[in-house]
């Protein structure tokens, strides 16, 4: 299976594509300014302490107040807080290996016994800002590395369930433990498998010296500033899945380009060549396919390669899939084996979907009716399989009599939306149309005038895919007689993200000419 990652850099912000074998399976947009991200840390001001949620209300910044429960202050929060009053307070020698760890707080305490109105804490988002809430924190800080995830103010070492050799989780267990310095705790990664010392140890002193750079940074730090940053939602990817599978990372700025390939060469070195520049005329996600599949993945109906549909809608409460066979129902021999076909297929696409709109909380299937028993466990068997791939945290339930299947999963970001439906470029979503038969007509008009005219040289002309067709198609196109009849070539490409009647014009130099109406 190929892996690659798509990065396009737009003036809002990048936009992040995953594939796998050519089919897009995560989508996400940074902006260009991003704040309050999973996995930053900053210094925060407790404003309200609830005793009836156990919770404290915090001002990081955000236009609301962050919530931090009782649960998520982590076992270590009293060495935390001695540790932060002494950073701040500008004490000389303030390490965390010179600490004794103090007592660990009750795990059924209360809130207002550990924390003080006022108080400054440091504090590390776990949940971005999602509709209407602010971010979710928590005290029980981490550092995560490409290996393992270092943890201040612990002792532990712990390995991922995923490794289930005994041997080699002896080895992870024994190497750690050798390495790791004082009062720092260590969770080591499924990636980290079969890894050699050295890269271990070296992705274990990148991690302290992020630490140590966020606490310098404390020393000068003012309330509600950003003491560690978590890197670009790109390489924080490429930090969690580059692996022997990943086959490419194309980025269309020299920016991501340079900031990628220093990544990749400092973590990976063999894989450097695998990061490329794209530096072609056609846009990024046209020329890969990823624009045509994100307007049909993300509407609210949803087709399924074998004349299925899935139909996607939401409520306050939860998200709802209803799975429908459409013109499968007369393919197979019998209705049991038409559910089961439709089901298996719905089941492969629903896992990619959750993924791919990064859907949370409670999600309700309602798979087409089957009667055997063995076909509903199969369908659950293939939901758990295709999910494997899944970085949230999930849980799936057995289908149900009824064919009803509920999975939980927790989203730490906003949910993925993409528009699917455009306002017609002509009438602005009027429903009225002014001779957009004439496009091509006006098209050949502006060609002539800026050909002849402004005496413009290798002219790009940009359009939607069927004037694309129009124009280049046949022996005697109406490029080629253009060509004949000015002596010179114009190019023309196609952009599934134009509507019927757009069109853009380039010069030599690959900058849009403005063209009157």
């Amino acid at each position: 299976m190929s892996n690659e990652l798509i990065i396009n850099s737009t003036p809002k912000g990048d936009r992040i594509a995953l594939l796998h074998d050519k089919r897009i399976v995560e989508y996400h947009i940074e902006q260009s300014e991003p704040e309050f991200s999973v996995g930053d840390i900053y210094i925060g001001t407790i404003k309200k302490l609830v005793s009836g949620l156990n919770a404290a209300f915090i001002d990081i910044g955000y236009e609301k107040d962050a919530f931090l429960h009782y649960h998520d202050l982590g076992p270590n929060l009293g060495t935390l807080q001695k540790f932060t009053r002494d950073v701040l307070s500008k004490k000389k020698n303030v390490r965390i290996e010179n600490y004794k760890l103090e007592e660990e707080i009750d795990k059924l305490g209360k809130i207002d016994k550990v924390l003080q109105r006022g108080q400054l804490a440091l504090v590390q988002v776990v949940k971005e800002p999602i509709s209407t809430k602010g971010p979710r924190l928590s005290c029980d800080i981490s550092i995560a590395g490409r290996f393992l995830v270092l943890v201040p103010f612990s002792n532990g070492v712990n390995i991922s369930k995923k490794i289930t050799s005994k041997a080699e989780r002896n080895r992870l267990q024994k190497l750690m433990t050798s390495i790791k310095p004082k009062n720092y705790g260590v969770i080591v990664r499924t990636v980290a498998e079969g890894k050699a010392v050295e890269e271990m140890e070296r992705d274990l002193k990148e991690s302290i010296a992020k630490w140590e750079e966020g606490i310098k940074k404390l020393v000068d730090a003012k309330p509600a500033d950003r003491i560690i940053g978590e890197m670009s939602r790109a390489t924080s990817m490429l930090r969690d899945l580059l692996n022997n599978d990943f086959d490419n990372v194309i980025v269309d700025s020299q920016e991501l380009y340079n900031e990628a390939k220093d990544y990749v060469h400092n973590v990976a070195p063999e894989k450097e060549k695998i990061v490329k520049l794209h530096t072609g005329k056609t846009k990024l996600f046209e020329q890969v396919g990823i624009e045509k599949q994100l307007k049909m993945l993300f509407g609210r109906s949803v087709s399924l390669p074998a004349g299925g549909y899935l139909i996607v809608e939401h409520t306050e409460a939860l998200h709802v899939i209803d799975v429908n066979s459409g013109n499968k129902s007369n393919t197979e021999d019998d209705q049991e084996a038409t559910a089961l076909s439709v089901n298996r297929e719905a089941a492969k696409e629903i896992a990619r979907q959750l993924r791919l709109r990064d859907m949370g909380g409670i999600i309700v299937i309602d798979f087409i009716d089957m009667k055997k028993a063995d076909n509903r466990k199969m369908i659950q068997d293939i939901m758990r399989d295709e999910m494997r791939g899944d970085r949230s945290k999930y849980t799936i339930l057995p289908l149900t009599k009824f064919g009803l299947m509920q999975i939980t999963r927790q989203r730490v970001r906003p949910e993925m939306n993409v528009a699917t439906h455009e306002n017609c470029p002509s009438c602005g979503g009027t429903g009225t149309i002014t001779a957009s038969i004439a496009v091509s007509d006006i098209i050949a008009q502006h060609v002539e005038h800026l050909v002849t005219k402004q005496n413009e040289k290798k002219l790009t002309l940009i359009v939607h895919p069927f004037l694309f067709a129009y124009f280049t198609k046949g022996l005697l196109s109406v490029r080629m007689n253009w060509f004949m009849k000015y002596k010179t070539w114009v190019s023309v490409m196609e952009d599934s993200s134009f509507g019927i009647t757009e069109f853009k014009f380039l010069n030599q130099n690959g900058d849009e000419i403005e063209i009157s109406s």
